[in-house]
């Protein structure tokens, strides 16, 4: 009887058991879905919905990365690059001697790759954002790190000999905005659209070393190239300008710069030119700009006092520059230039304040830069500006007042109509320096600044630039492109012109 009772029990035990056993998992299984949802719906959340639930009590930990890590794409990156850097290397010689033979300074005559390799070490993403999606777009934002072992060599030519310069310890710090603009047709991509974004503003980072010489023997060629390789990163890569690189035979509303046209074609891409559309960078609006003083400048010469004018420029491609103001450190200009504006929230009005020195080169008296984020359309604004030494604050050493220079800028919007005719206005503007270079007027797009540059909405003549006898071939240059020199460089107003002579003289 005690063997059958006790048995029953245990059989009873056993089921309750069991039960509370399932009854537990059912409950956990309930609330781990429960749990699950919940991230699932707090994932969805971004940071001012969260903000907004927990009111004051919102934990400061909790972060929400922009990126997203890809160490798979790294690793696949490792393995590609030894194919990538051989390919990368050529495109980039073909598609950057061009740039560095345009924006090298006066003082160069020469600039070139002799030796270009990006080395054995591949470039880091350290991660992938989508910025926004569009229809017929996919934007992809990469935070990219590379610090490799590339092998390049600039071959620099003053009025001596040519200087080999090996660029030492490479570091580059940037995000990489690449937009791939969709189609029907196979491989699905008609174009690619790659720039550096300007925030945060890439870093790129290296050390100039004279192979078989010193650096020291020219003065001021290290700045040069530094200042000629900003010029090039700011004015052609870093948004809103940008590459766009057509894929395949598909045809793409795009035009490509002629200087990326001979690596396109080495990698057997056909190319279609149509319409221009959004993917091509085109002017938005007009900024004109009234430079109408400065104040309290610093006196540069040890007999009388400075000789100052002003360098303005929205790209540094598109300078124009004010009259010079003889023995004057409280200079009035009251001069007015139109520039043409691609994306007002990223870009920024530059103006640099120079002694004229009819000797030696001219001295930086101050520079200062406006961003034009802060601008209302159609609205005047006055301005006072702080001259500072060096707009990078890294490098600034005198922090002695350098005075004040005062503006009257005015923002106007292009309608679609206007953006075209400015495009095309641009376009022309290009094509003509590019003649004046052919011609041996100018050496450069810089050496515009103290030629032809010169002419626009100052009416000074050929000022500054020493090439004394080539007023006559700027004249004849004129004629044979069927305009005025003076017509160039940012729709000057015409108050300040002076028509130009056959001779270079302003009459």
């Amino acid at each position: 009887m005690g063997l059958i009772s006790g048995m029953v029990i245990g059989m009873l035990l056993g089921i309750a058991l069991m039960a509370a056993m399932k009854k537990a998992m059912m409950y956990r299984s309930i609330k781990r879905i429960s749990k699950a949802v919940d991230i699932a719906v707090l994932g969805d959340l971004d940071r001012d919905d969260l903000k907004k639930l927990c009111a004051d009590n919102y934990p400061e930990w909790i972060s929400f990365p922009l990126f997203e890590q890809v160490k798979w794409l790294n690793k696949q990156l490792s393995k590609m690059w030894p194919f990538v850097a051989t390919a990368a290397s050529m495109v980039i010689k073909e598609s950057v001697e061009p740039l560095l033979e345009q924006y090298r300074p006066t003082g160069i005559t020469s600039l070139k790759f002799s030796k270009l390799f990006l080395g054995n070490v591949a470039p880091k993403i350290e991660g992938i954002r989508i910025q926004s999606l569009k229809k017929g777009q996919i934007i992809m934002d990469l935070d990219l790190r590379w610090g490799g072992d590339p092998s390049i060599i600039l071959a620099v030519q003053t009025l001596g000999p040519s200087l080999p310069i090996q660029l030492k310890d490479l570091k580059v710090f940037t995000v990489v905005r690449v937009i791939f603009q969709l189609a029907e047709d196979i491989p699905c991509i008609s174009a690619v659209v790659v720039a550096l974004l300007s925030e945060p503003k890439p870093k790129i980072d290296y050390t100039l070393k004279a192979i078989g010489g010193s650096l020291t023997a020219m003065p001021g060629l290290s700045d040069m190239v530094e200042d000629t390789v900003d010029s090039i990163v700011s004015d052609t890569l870093q948004w809103p300008h940008r590459i766009v690189v057509p894929i395949g035979g598909v045809p793409v509303d795009i035009r490509v710069s002629s200087f990326l046209l001979g690596a396109i074609k080495k990698l057997g891409a056909t190319v279609r030119f149509f319409v221009a559309n959004e993917l091509e960078l085109r002017p938005q609006g007009r900024l004109k700009v009234t430079v109408v003083r400065a104040n309290s400048l610093k006196n540069m010469e040890m007999i009388g006092k400075s000789d100052p004018y002003v360098v303005l420029y929205v790209r540094v491609i598109f300078k124009v520059k004010t009259k010079v103001v003889d023995n004057n450190l409280n200079p009035e200009w009251n001069e007015t230039f139109d520039l043409d504006v691609e994306d007002k929230e990223t870009q920024a009005l530059v103006l640099e304040v120079f002694d004229k020195d009819e000797v030696g080169q001219d001295k930086k008296l101050g520079v200062v830069k406006y961003l034009l984020a802060d601008l209302e359309p159609e609205k005047l604004k006055d301005l006072t500006l702080q001259l500072l030494s060096s707009l990078d604050t890294l490098k600034v050493r005198d922090k002695k007042d350098r005075g004040t220079i005062t503006l009257k800028v005015h923002y106007h919007e292009y309608s679609k109509e206007e953006q075209l005719r400015a495009f095309e206005e641009e376009q022309k503007l290009l094509e003509a320096r590019k003649t004046l270079k052919e011609a041996g007027i100018i050496s450069s797009s810089v050496d515009a600044l103290d030629g032809a540059v010169s002419l626009v909405g100052s009416g000074v003549g050929l000022v500054g630039s020493g090439l004394g006898a080539v007023g006559s071939g700027i004249g004849k240059a004129s004629r044979f492109m069927g305009k005025n020199i003076s017509n160039q460089f940012g729709h000057s107003s015409k108050k300040n012109m002076k028509p130009i002579l056959e001779n270079g003289s302003a009459k």
